[in-house]
């Protein structure tokens, strides 16, 4: 769903496990957000910190980008 999360996620070479270990949830809850888009506000902003990006770029969809 978020194509700059996961180009993000893989730069780092950071599986979904160290991700989920990092923002404080289970590898299934990490892996089912990334799918339907809702990750908590204080989820996206640990990511945000993670790879020191800012929150439109990282979590950018392709609707996003047709407008």
């Amino acid at each position: 769903m978020f194509k700059n999360l996961d180009a993000e996620q893989a730069r780092h070479s950071y599986t979904n496990q160290r991700m989920a270990d990092m923002v404080g949830i289970s590898r299934v809850s990490y892996e089912n957000k990334k799918k339907n888009g809702k990750f908590t506000a204080l989820e996206a902003k640990k990511m945000c910190k993670i790879f020191k990006v800012k929150f439109d770029y990282l979590f950018a969809t392709d609707e996003d980008e047709a407008r």
